[in-house]
C-alpha cells in the first residue's frame, strides 16, 4: 500500500469544511483519467490492484474522500453535492479533460451526482456494487432507515462493526485483509466511524429526495459481485439495467468490494470499457 502512495503524486485541495487529500498520476493531459472513488468508510487503498494496473497506462486519480482517512479533520457539514462540486474543482485544477469515474458504492453515489451536475464533462461513467440514485428504486422503510444509521453504529460494539465491515463486504482473503485494515484507520475511535457512515447514508437519502433525474447520459458500465450482502445492491443492479439498459457485468464469487476480490477481472472489464470510448491502444510506459 505505501508502494502504491510512492508511484502517485500526493497532492490536496482546501475546501471551508477540510482539506482533501489526493493521488494522482498524470502521463499525458489529452488521454483519458480514470477517476476512482472508494465507497463509505474506505480510503484509496480500495483500489489499490486497479492502480497498479492502469498507472502508466492511463491517467488515474484516486482520494480519500472527504473526512475519511488522510482527509481528516473535516467538517460534517457537507452534502453529495458538495462532493462532487470538489471533485470538479480538483479535476479542473489538475487540467483532467476526459474523466472516466470509476465508482465503488458510494463512490458511484457521487459519480451520479456529478453526471447530474456536469454532464458534459464526463466521458465515462462505471459503478461497482453501486445502486442508482433515482428516488423510485428506494422503499419508504430504506429511506428511514438512511436517515438514523449513526445511533445504530453507535449500539454495535466495534469488533462486531470490524467483523460485518470485512466479511460483509468482501470475499476473498485479499479483500478482507485490505478492507480490515482500511477500517483499523479508525480503531479507538467507534464515534468517529460511526458518525462518518451516519452522514455518508444520512446525506445520500437526502440525495435521493431530490428526487433529480440523475440520467447517465455518457458511456455507463455496471458492474457487480454475484454475492454482494450489502442492502439491496443485488436488487437495485438488476433493475437499473433493465430500466435503462446499461450493460451489467456480474463478477462470479465477489461480494461487495467485487474490485478487491476479483481485481484482474474487473481491471479486464475496465479496460474494455475504455477502449470502446477511446480506441486507441494504453500506453506501454
Amino acid at each position: 500500500m505505501e508502494t502504491m502512495r510512492k508511484q502517485l503524486t500526493e497532492k490536496t485541495h482546501e475546501t471551508a469544511s477540510g482539506i482533501i487529500h489526493y493521488w494522482i498520476d498524470k502521463i499525458d493531459a489529452d488521454a483519458v483519467t480514470l477517476v476512482f472513488l472508494p465507497g463509505l468508510t474506505a480510503d484509496h487503498r480500495l483500489f489499490e490492484k486497479q492502480i497498479e494496473h492502469f498507472k502508466g497506462k492511463l491517467n488515474v486519480f484516486v482520494w480519500d474522500p472527504p473526512a475519511h482517512a488522510s482527509s481528516w479533520p473535516f467538517k460534517f457539514d457537507f452534502n453529495l453535492f458538495d462532493k462532487a462540486k470538489w471533485l470538479h474543482e480538483i479535476l479542473e485544477q489538475e487540467k483532467i479533460t476526459r474523466p472516466v469515474i470509476v465508482g465503488q458504492s458510494m463512490g458511484g453515489y457521487v459519480g451520479q451526482a456529478f453526471a447530474e451536475l456536469y454532464p458534459e464533462k464526463l466521458q465515462g461513467f462505471i459503478s461497482i456494487d453501486s445502486a442508482p440514485l433515482q428516488r423510485k428504486y428506494l422503499t419508504g422503510i430504506e429511506l428511514w432507515l438512511l436517515k438514523r444509521m449513526e445511533p445504530i453504529y453507535l449500539l454495535y460494539p466495534w469488533n462486531c462493526l470490524l467483523r460485518d465491515g470485512t466479511k460483509g463486504t468482501a470475499e476473498s482473503e485479499y479483500g478482507r485483509k485490505l478492507i480490515y485494515d482500511i477500517l483499523m484507520v479508525y480503531d479507538g475511535d467507534k464515534k468517529r466511524y460511526a458518525k462518518l457512515a451516519g452522514h455518508g447514508y444520512k446525506i445520500l437519502a437526502e440525495a435521493y429526495e431530490k428526487d433529480l433525474p440523475y440520467e447517465i447520459s455518457c458511456p455507463a458500465l455496471l458492474i457487480c459481485g454475484e454475492k454482494d450482502k450489502a442492502g439491496s445492491t443485488l436488487r437495485f443492479n438488476k433493475a437499473w439495467h433493465k430500466n435503462t439498459g446499461i450493460p451489467i457485468k456480474w463478477i462470479k464469487d465477489a461480494g461487495h468490494n467485487s474490485n478487491t476480490d476479483k481485481p484482474e477481472i474487473v481491471n479486464q472489464l475496465i479496460e474494455g470499457f475504455v477502449h470502446t470510448i477511446n480506441p486507441a491502444p494504453l500506453s506501454s510506459q
